[in-house]
């Protein structure tokens, strides 16, 4: 028998991802947000029974046993580890939390309730062309080893000119084309390949301060562009840039990995490769039927169509043969977890520190809480360095 589900969360990767559920058989017995109104509208507009701004009354509902994150990422860490320690299973948004000490709390909470399922809502793992691009790369389409990965995305802005001033337009709150789309390239990277990056360089900028709504006292401090490099532990340099700042351009995507002898690109959801000096040719075709609600989201086809087959896999890992075989982890191991939602938090870090000092710095992954007077000294030296 399916979970029931609590969702927590309001925004377009809710009102995508609840038709999704349903057409894989989930029922969703409950959905919180902030504000009682916000979560009463959605709940009418979605036929969801039960709506809430209280975090406790969708975890203790008796029929919720999987819990969805997907609220503005200063709460990933609160609701993820508490709803771990009451039994309940979790797919938190990315990023995981604010920082790498949200992460570590919640790496440190599925570790303690191993047998639960806990992971980081990076669909593009489960995009059929990537999937084809790892095992391109294992099968040695190359003939040489990568020496070059290359990544431009360009998604248009982030939020309208008719949108309010939220968590999307801060920086601090987790808004922004680094935090937003980074956090998945960073990851794809390592799923790709299985190295990650020993250290950065980056440049993070917002262009856009001001929007229709957004004015006066309040202005955006969420970065709309930035580009950056990783070196990865095995020497393969990853270029990245991502531009949220035209506004009006469509979502377009283009993954390329070069060796010295060919290359394979991603383009949108298809895959393509070129080696031994030949044409290039097409290694998949994205040609799939795409019914509803994948053909009429507004997220991006290719988010959307990673996030449909990722609940397939879900589906798969609560049906009664695999949770009497005792490995209901199995359809969705390829899935990232909290470990990964840590690193990726690390290597964003790094790149703003990057962005600020103008250097390259090393990606250290936190394994211990810092103590008070640690973080306090980081703040002085971030200030210091943002003054000068």
């Amino acid at each position: 028998m399916l979970p029931g589900i609590g969702v927590f969360g309001t925004g377009p990767v809710v009102k995508v991802l609840v038709p999704i559920l349903r057409e894989n058989g989930f029922k969703i017995e409950a959905i919180w947000s902030r504000t009682i109104q916000d979560a009463q509208e959605t709940a009418k507009e979605l036929a969801i029974p039960f709506f809430t701004n209280k975090i406790d009354d969708v975890l203790l509902q008796k029929d919720v046993d999987l819990i969805f994150v997907l609220c503005p990422p200063n709460w990933h860490a609160q609701i993820s580890v508490k709803a771990l320690g009451i039994g309940k299973h979790i797919v938190c948004d990315k990023p995981a939390g604010l920082s790498q000490t949200d992460a570590l709390k919640m790496v440190k909470a599925g570790q303690y309730y191993p047998t639960l399922i806990s992971l980081i809502n990076h669909s593009f793992r489960f995009l059929p062309a990537f999937i084809h691009m790892k095992k391109a790369l294992k099968d040695n389409y190359l003939g040489s080893p990568i020496t070059l990965i290359d990544i431009r995305v360009q998604s248009g802005c982030l939020f309208s000119d008719s949108d309010t001033f939220d968590w999307k337009c801060d920086d601090t709150m987790g808004g922004g084309t680094l935090n937003l789309i980074g956090s998945h390239v960073v990851d794809l990277i390592t799923y790709i390949t299985g190295q990650k990056a020993v250290r950065v360089h980056g440049v993070v900028k917002t262009f856009t301060k001001n929007a229709e709504n957004i004015n006066g006292i309040r202005s955006i401090s969420a970065p709309d562009f930035c580009c950056f490099q990783m070196e990865l532990q095995n020497d393969i340099l990853v270029t990245t840039t991502l531009n949220s700042h035209t506004a009006g351009t469509t979502f377009q995507q283009e993954v390329m990995i070069c060796s010295s002898t060919g290359h394979l690109v991603v383009r949108g959801g298809d895959l393509f490769g070129r080696h031994n000096k030949g044409n290039e040719e097409v290694i998949y075709l994205d040609v799939e039927d795409l019914q509803y609600p994948v053909a009429n989201s507004i997220l991006p086809k290719t988010f959307t169509k990673g996030l449909c087959k990722m609940v397939s896999a879900l589906r798969e890992a609560f049906l009664p043969v695999n949770e009497k075989a005792g490995w209901i982890k199995e359809p969705v191991c390829s899935a990232a977890n909290f470990e990964d939602g840590l690193y990726v938090q690390a290597v964003l870090s790094a790149i703003r520190q990057s962005s600020q000092t103008r250097q390259w710095v090393k990606v250290d992954v936190m394994t211990e809480q810092p103590d008070q007077n640690e973080l306090l000294s980081a703040v002085v030296r971030r200030t210091a360095i943002s003054i000068s």
